[in-house]
C-alpha cells in the first residue's frame, strides 16, 4: 500500500515587507504634517470670516441632524459647514453629494445610516432641534434633464407639461412624502416624539455649462446645459427663463407637501431670491459657483435663511 506522506512541519516563511527608507519615511511624515497645517489654516481662515454671523445674546442654537445631497456635502463649503462654523449649531450628518431623493427614500442602506446616526445621538442623551433634508435636484438634473424639454423647433412650450406632471407632481411628490414619513418614524422610535423637519427648495440657477471646477474630464457637471443644447436652446436668457418655470414648480411641490397630513411638523424653506441669476455683468457668478452649486457667499446667505427658520422653532428640552 502506498504510504501517506506526513504533512510538513515546516512553516512557510512569512512574507516580508522591505523597510521604508528613513529618508522617505521622514518625507511622508512631513507631508502629513503639512497637509494637516494647510487644512487647519483654511478652517481658521473660513472660521474668522464667519465669526459673529449669528446675532449675539441668543441661546445656544442646538443640535441638527441632516440628510441630503451636495448642498449639504460640498467640497470646501456647504450649508451645514456655515451653520456649524458661523451659527454655532452642532451638526450630525449622513448627507452625501450626488444622492437623489429616491435613494434617500427607498434605499434601506441610506435609511439605516440615518437610523444609526439618530440612535447615536439618543445614546448621548441629545435631542435634535431639527432634522434638515436636502434633495430633489439630482432627480431632475443630469442625463435625464433633456426629457423635460420640448425641442425648440417643435413649436411647443419649452417645458413638456405631461412629463413634468409625471416627474414632479407624481414621482417626486410621492418620494418626498415617503422620505419625510420615514424620517419622522425614525425620530419617533429614537426620541418618542416628532422632531421638526426642514426641507428646502432651490434658487434659480444659470445653465451656462459650468461644472465643478469647470467640469473638465471626470469632474461632475455640467448638469443642465447639455440638455438645453440637445433641444436647441442656445440663448442663455431663454434657458434661465425655463429654469425659473421648473424651479417654481419644484418649490410649489415642497410647499404643498409641508404641513400635510402626518407631516404637520415638516417646514419648507424657500430659498428663491437668495442667489442672483442676473446675467448682466455676470453678476450671477458672485453667487453661483457652477450650474448647480452656490459660491461660499451664496452658501453663507442660504445658511442664514435656514437660521431664520430654525430660530422660530421651539427650544428642545
Amino acid at each position: 500500500m502506498p504510504t501517506r506522506r506526513k504533512a510538513s512541519s515546516r512553516r512557510k516563511p512569512k512574507p516580508t515587507i522591505a523597510a521604508m527608507p528613513r529618508k522617505e519615511w521622514r518625507a511622508a511624515v512631513r507631508q502629513g504634517k503639512e497637509q494637516a497645517r494647510v487644512v487647519l489654516e483654511e478652517r481658521r481662515r473660513r472660521s474668522r470670516r464667519r465669526r459673529g454671523i449669528r446675532p449675539q445674546g441668543l441661546a445656544s442654537p442646538g443640535l441638527l441632524v441632516a440628510e441630503g445631497d451636495s448642498w449639504f456635502d460640498y467640497p470646501f463649503v456647504d450649508v451645514l459647514e456655515v451653520l456649524e462654523d458661523g451659527y454655532d449649531y452642532d451638526v450630525e450628518s449622513v448627507a452625501h453629494k450626488g444622492d437623489s431623493a429616491e435613494e434617500m427614500a427607498y434605499d434601506p442602506n441610506q435609511l439605516a445610516a440615518l437610523a444609526r446616526k439618530l440612535e447615536k445621538v439618543k445614546r448621548e442623551g441629545r435631542t435634535p432641534r431639527a432634522v434638515l433634508l436636502s434633495g430633489g435636484g439630482n432627480d431632475i438634473a443630469g442625463e435625464e434633464f433633456a426629457f423635460l424639454l420640448n425641442h425648440k423647433k417643435s413649436g411647443l412650450p419649452p417645458v413638456s407639461a405631461s412629463i413634468v406632471v409625471g416627474l414632479v407632481d407624481e414621482r417626486l411628490r410621492t418620494t418626498i412624502v415617503s422620505l419625510a414619513s420615514a424620517v419622522t418614524e425614525l425620530c419617533r422610535q429614537s426620541f418618542g416624539s416628532r422632531v421638526p423637519l426642514l426641507i428646502h427648495g432651490y434658487d434659480y440657477p444659470v445653465p451656462d455649462g459650468r461644472g465643478y471646477l469647470g467640469g473638465f474630464w471626470a469632474l461632475p457637471g455640467p448638469w443642465l446645459e447639455p440638455g438645453f443644447r440637445q433641444k436647441g436652446y442656445q440663448d442663455l436668457q431663454e434657458r434661465c427663463d425655463v429654469m425659473v418655470t421648473l424651479i417654481d414648480r419644484f418649490n410649489a411641490l415642497l410647499a404643498g407637501v409641508a404641513g400635510g397630513p402626518g407631516l404637520e411638523h415638516l417646514q419648507y424653506v424657500n430659498l428663491r431670491g437668495v442667489l442672483s441669476n442676473e446675467l448682466q455683468g455676470r453678476k450671477y457668478k458672485t453667487w453661483w459657483s457652477n450650474e448647480y452649486h452656490p459660491t461660499e457667499r451664496g452658501f453663507t446667505e442660504i445658511a442664514g435663511r435656514f437660521d431664520d427658520v430654525l430660530r422660530r422653532l421651539p427650544q428642545t428640552p
